[in-house]
């Protein structure tokens, strides 16, 4: 090999390092971090700890903490009721179809998928199918109602016959354990 082959070579093995360790330069049309994307943020005021009770039920306290994960773009309630029963909420927002999504699982072999959703000033609501205990169709609705900056509401529908009626499953107020 020649020297000025041997020279030529290291020069294009040099020039390869040097695009492969520059930064990438985004496009104009490239979508926008969830961090800098508003409607990605429209759930941000429930991420902390919180504690739970259900002014209907026997006045039991649980906990909630929700946290962001996945650079921002995925919010993750963990939940407990200080009796076994525990679950996971997660919630995301689709930049590509602008809407919503969620899916809740628990310790006792539930999951329910919410395939769509919307939030906005402070009120957030989710819709999503399931089958009732004899298998019949039925549509779930969650509501989170910010109240105060350290209170929320939290309600769960269920109905029968496809969104024309409602009935209340359960209604639950979140007090932020550290205001």
């Amino acid at each position: 090999m020649t020297q000025n082959t041997t020279a030529g070579l290291i020069l294009m093995l040099a020039a390869a390092c040097c695009l492969l360790l520059a930064p990438t330069v985004s496009s104009a049309d490239e979508e926008q971090p969830c961090a800098a994307n508003a409607p990605s943020r429209q759930l941000d005021y429930w991420v902390g700890d919180w504690v739970v009770t259900n002014p209907d039920g026997a006045g039991n306290s649980s906990s909630s903490k929700v946290r962001l994960a996945l650079n921002q773009c995925v919010l993750i309630e963990e939940w407990g009721d200080h009796k076994g029963h525990d679950g996971e909420n997660i919630f995301g927002y689709s930049q590509g179809d602008a809407g919503w999504r969620g899916m809740f699982f628990d310790n006792r072999g539930h999951v329910h998928v919410f395939v769509e959703g919307k939030v906005e000033s402070g009120v957030a609501e989710f819709l999503g199918p399931s089958r009732g205990a004899h298998g019949e169709a039925t549509l779930n609705r969650i509501r989170l109602l910010r109240v105060a900056p350290d209170r929320l509401e939290q309600t769960w529908e269920k109905s029968t016959d496809n969104g024309r009626t409602w009935a209340r499953q359960f209604r639950l107020e979140y007090a932020r354990s550290h205001p």
